[in-house]
């Protein structure tokens, strides 16, 4: 009997644990407390009273090998589509170099064929970057003469190039730009510990904004300079440049092959700003983060709002 009353005492002021104190969770339920039998046996009143004044958790246990068998299917996915996008950057590295440099299919002429004439244009061209030579000799600075050539081509060359020196300092040149994006998707080392930035690339980044701005302006001057520029030789109305450009691209591997450079920036530029916009400054990372898509200004942009002490 002393026994079955020193129980029944301690179920009837056996309080809730302090943790639960002063607001049980709903998951958490207290059972009624019981009375028993004083003739009942000491260890069964004991057990009753214990299973009826304690505390069971009312939510349901997490299926935890369910769950696992999911993550490691969206991993599985993951990491498939990551192959198959780099399978195809692969194999479209592989379609530039062959088409465009090595097959006799496209306009113009291949790499082991290539004419005298396609030299001589590509010199031009290059003289002629970035327009320095045709606008230091219209103000009188002739240290030497700029080659005179259809401004349409010359507009195309440094509006590509232009877009191209604005991916500094990644890359300067399609092929390979292309397997930088395949070995991008590379699965991370967890053991590799990051370079410090070459001379180059530090200069490059501190410098971003002029970047974007030397290279935005030679992409603007570009199109106004193939549609007005020389308007003092014989190149015709904006009509007249238009038709010698469709003309010029079914006939000029360069000016071919820089119709593929445009698509695959408009492509990249997107991709590349996409996954960098952690280093845009905070309060631009939005209006980035919608101008990426706009050709060329989406990359400016970027460029402009870079945080260089960030990166640096």
């Amino acid at each position: 009997m002393a026994t079955a009353t020193l129980i029944s005492t301690v179920s009837i002021n056996l309080r809730r644990p302090a943790t639960f104190q002063p607001k049980t969770p709903l998951f958490f339920r207290r059972r009624k407390v019981v009375t028993f039998d004083s003739n009942s046996k000491p260890w069964e009143s004991r057990k009753k009273v214990l299973k009826e004044n304690s505390f069971f958790c009312a939510a349901s246990r997490r299926n935890s090998s369910s769950n696992t068998v999911t993550d490691i299917s969206v991993s599985e996915l993951d990491d498939n589509i990551r192959k198959v996008v780099q399978l195809l950057l692969w194999a479209a590295e592989g379609v530039y170099i062959i088409w465009l440099f090595l097959l006799p299919y496209a306009p113009g002429d291949p790499v082991w064929a290539i004419s005298s004439d396609t030299i001589n244009s590509l010199v031009g061209l290059s003289l002629n970057f970035f327009f320095i030579l045709p606008l230091a000799n219209s103000v009188g600075i002739r240290l030497i003469d700029a080659p005179v050539l259809h401004p349409m081509s010359e507009g195309l060359f440094n509006f590509v190039i232009g877009w191209t020196f604005m991916f500094a300092p990644l890359l300067f040149t399609d092929p390979f730009l292309i397997p930088y994006m395949a070995i991008r998707l590379n699965k991370p080392d967890a053991e590799y510990t990051p370079r410090k930035a070459s001379q180059l690339g530090s200069v490059m980044v501190n410098g971003a904004s002029v970047v974007g701005v030397v290279g935005g302006a030679a992409c603007l001057i570009s199109i106004l300079w193939g549609l007005f520029g020389r308007s003092e030789g014989d190149f015709g109305s904006v009509a007249d440049r238009w038709e010698f450009v469709v003309s010029y691209l079914g006939s000029e591997r360069l000016a071919y092959a820089f119709i593929w450079d445009i698509c695959l920036y408009i492509v990249f530029q997107p991709w590349l700003i996409g996954e960098n916009l952690e280093n845009v400054e905070k309060g631009k990372a939005n209006i980035v983060k919608y101008l990426r898509f706009v050709p060329v200004f989406g990359l400016v942009a970027y460029l402009l709002c870079l945080d260089v002490d960030e990166e640096v």
